[in-house]
């Protein structure tokens, strides 16, 4: 009897309050005192696992059940430190120690340290690897470097007598690539066009990766653009008899602020001061903006020999330089036409998330912009919609304004009644897709379940407390949709799961064609991994998304 082992079933109530049935007691539910043997050594029984649903593992009675950090399967919404989950896992470690006394040998349980939690910025720089975002960034530098290379080679003449043609147009390419109006045209057109049953998987998928990536575009174009202001200036100031003082200070200060703005978006600054970076690179961007139309009027109406201004707007129009500006204002101002101050209805199903109402329905996949104040910051959110007559967006508590909107709840609020179009809208490419949502990132995909879609979608979501934290109704609008393509796991009462795997298994039951997850940056990233080791096509934000 000494190493007598007895199994006890475990079980978790609705609550997901443990409690175990031993079939070896007269009255399995009787609460009994412990015998001389068993208070010498207990049992620490551990959750089931894939291939045992029991667990056993001796346990000194001066061990304790240690706590586990908190889930990072989780997408915009706070998780209390007190109110984590117990995690019983640990690892087995025998140390054989005489005891001078009975010689007996103690068998000790060590519990396994979680490693070091890696930040939420060094998943985003270190960790992706090489991307198709990096991928066009690095393309944009190489054909302007090599432009550039070129034209000081001297076989390049165009561009080292159009350098200022060269850097604006980088200018109006950087603007292009995000400008909301044109990518809602430009993701429009590739459902129509490349959503087609016909269209081969692999042009399909390429597709998603370029337009979910056209910031490397961006920025790429952006660094060009400075490369091209200073080896303009460097010519200019090799022959500074042909033009003015005035023409190089405004040159150096569009060179500036561009500067300025680019250093704004660097990861590091945006990550820690994302507010900061949306002030810095709005404004610098539309006084650099202002400068370079001064700088085409001066710069054309400049005559060397007189050293006099003669302003003709005929001679200006004829000018490359002014129908590009004059594009790349058109692009800027477009978005703000939208802009208005419209009435809200604001509720909080918990402290953790908040639900905005809006008139009017909006298709599934596009996303919206909210503000408090429109010059100083905007808030891009899911939108989740039947298409008919309201639309809602659910916003996680992680943020000053988020968390204010379950404080102190708005009557109005500013918004761009032109929606925009992002990774969600893509879904439509598709013929079957699995979603996959934790926490509030759910918000982004319940419009596929309460509207008709092109593509046959399923879902999984990975949350905490899911009726608690976002409210009957959130929970409704999911079980409305058919059971059996829906998979909704509550960690509250079924512990963290391994949603990469959970992912993995769920696209080859569902045979689905492509994956596409909106979580935290440690989420997504094992989510993709896992998919691209079993060779299902994934997609899931960008730092830059």
């Amino acid at each position: 009897m000494e190493n007598t082992e007895i199994k006890i079933a475990r079980f978790s109530s609705c609550r997901g309050v443990a409690f175990e049935i031993n079939p070896n007691r007269i009255n399995p539910f009787a609460i009994v005192s412990p015998t001389k043997q068993e208070q010498i050594r207990t049992w620490l029984w551990l959750p089931w696992t894939r291939t045992n649903s029991f667990k056993v593992l001796p346990q000194p009675q001066t061990i304790s059940p240690t706590r586990s950090r908190g889930s990072s399967h989780f997408c915009d919404i706070d998780i209390d430190a007190s109110d984590v989950e117990v995690e019983f896992i640990a690892e087995l470690q025998d140390i054989e120690k005489s005891d001078k006394t009975n010689g007996a040998k103690v068998q000790k349980l060590l519990s396994r340290t979680d490693p070091p939690k890696r930040s939420r910025l060094s998943i985003i720089l270190l960790d992706q690897g090489f991307t198709f975002y990096k991928g066009l960034f690095m393309v944009c530098m190489a054909l302007n470097l090599v432009a550039l290379a070129l034209s000081a080679a001297g076989y390049f003449p165009y561009a080292k007598t159009r350098a200022t043609l060269f850097s604006i147009g980088n200018i109006l390419a950087l603007t292009l690539c995000r400008s909301e109006a044109v990518l809602r045209v430009v993701f429009w057109l590739a459902v129509k066009i490349i959503g087609r049953p016909c269209v081969s998987l692999g042009i399909k998928t390429a597709t998603t990766s370029f337009l979910q990536s056209v910031g490397g575009i961006h920025s790429g174009c952006g660094v060009s653009s400075m490369a091209w202001i200073v080896y303009s200036l460097v010519l200019t100031l090799k022959n500074k008899e042909k033009t003015s003082p005035e023409i190089i200070g405004v040159a150096f200060t569009v060179f500036s602020l561009i500067l300025l703005s680019s250093l704004a978006a660097f990861p590091l600054v945006r990550h820690l001061h994302h507010n900061a970076f949306e002030r810095i690179h709005r404004f610098a961007g539309w006084m650099a903006l202002l400068l370079l139309w001064l700088f085409i009027l001066l710069s054309k109406s400049y005559e060397p020999s007189s050293q006099t201004y003669d302003l003709t707007m005929s001679k200006v129009v004829k000018k490359q330089e002014f129908w590009f500006t004059l594009v790349i204002t058109i692009l800027i101002i477009i978005p703000w036409l939208s802009v208005r101050k419209v009435q809200v209805c604001v509720s909080a199903p918990s402290s953790h998330a908040s639900i905005i109402r809006f008139e009017g329905g909006v298709k599934a996949g596009l996303l919206g912009r909210v503000s408090p104040s429109p010059l100083s910051e905007w808030h891009a959110f899911g939108i989740i919609s039947d298409g008919k007559k309201e639309h809602m967006m659910l916003a996680g508590a992680v943020g000053d304004f988020t968390k204010s909107l379950i404080s102190t709840p708005p009557k109005h609020l500013w918004v761009r009644t032109m929606h925009f179009a992002g990774l969600p809208y893509l879904v439509n490419l598709y013929q079957r897709v699995l979603l996959v949502a934790t926490g509030s990132g759910i918000c982004v995909f319940l419009s596929f379940l309460l509207q008709p879609s092109k593509a046959d979608v399923s879902l999984i979501w990975v949350a905490k407390d899911i009726e608690l934290n976002f409210g009957k109704e959130i929970t409704e609008l999911v079980n409305k949709y058919p059971k059996e393509k829906v998979m909704v796991h509550d960690t509250a009462l079924s512990g963290r799961p391994n949603v990469a795997e959970m992912s993995v298994d769920a696209a080859v039951r569902w045979n689905v064609e492509v994956v596409i997850v909106t979580s935290n940056p440690e989420g997504s990233r094992d989510v993709l991994r896992a998919c691209k080791r079993a060779n299902i096509p994934a997609f899931g934000p960008i730092w830059d998304s």
